[in-house]
């Protein structure tokens, strides 16, 4: 896949994502989208067009919207048609290769849309845990379990407990999968 069509299938995407939010997409958007100063078959003239994106629009509040519109469209692809989402995740590649303003709006971490229900998510882990080691120790009191024999054990649990509710098994999982497919799916096809 060449830059020009990875960009054009993730703009695509992302304008088909817009109408079905219902949230409009200028023509110097979906353009900017396109921006990168070091490939000309993608982007004419770049400066001109960030001079004129810039006189027209916040940067920071542009990168959140289509950001979000991005992601929710990746989301939709992953659903919907799994063939497509390869062709994304082949297209994110192929720009990996170069310097693209496209991956800047990709990679930027947006804070969450639900942050009461994100609270209340950590709120019950944390609650649940508690009431774990609370339930443990009363049963160890009421039937005089001696915790003495169970001390090496009981170090990897709350080691393994921690390390679950921070997420590094979620991020080492990551790692891991990024790690063995990586030989699977690089893309030798010159830009």
């Amino acid at each position: 896949m060449k830059t020009k069509q990875a960009k054009d299938f993730l703009v695509q995407q992302t304008t088909e994502q817009a109408t079905r939010e219902n949230i409009p997409l200028s023509d110097i958007e979906k353009r900017m989208m396109y921006f990168t100063e070091s490939d000309a078959t993608s982007c004419d003239n770049p400066v001109e067009l960030n001079d004129e994106f810039e006189a027209q629009y916040d940067t920071p509040e542009y990168e959140a919207k289509i950001s979000r519109l991005l992601h929710h469209a990746y989301n939709r692809l992953k659903v919907e048609d799994p063939e497509r989402k390869r062709n994304w995740d082949q297209a994110i590649r192929t720009l990996r290769k170069g310097d693209n303003y496209f991956l800047v709006l990709w990679d930027l971490k947006l804070p969450s849309e639900h942050p009461t229900r994100d609270f209340f998510k950590l709120l019950g882990v944390g609650l649940l845990v508690a009431v774990g080691i609370a339930i443990a120790t009363i049963l160890a009191v009421e039937y005089k379990i001696d915790l003495e024999h169970f001390r090496k054990y009981l170090l990897v649990v709350i080691v393994g407990l921690f390390l679950l509710v921070t997420g590094v098994f979620r991020a080492l999982y990551r790692v891991t999968v990024i790690w063995f497919h990586r030989g699977t799916t690089e893309d030798d096809e010159p830009n």
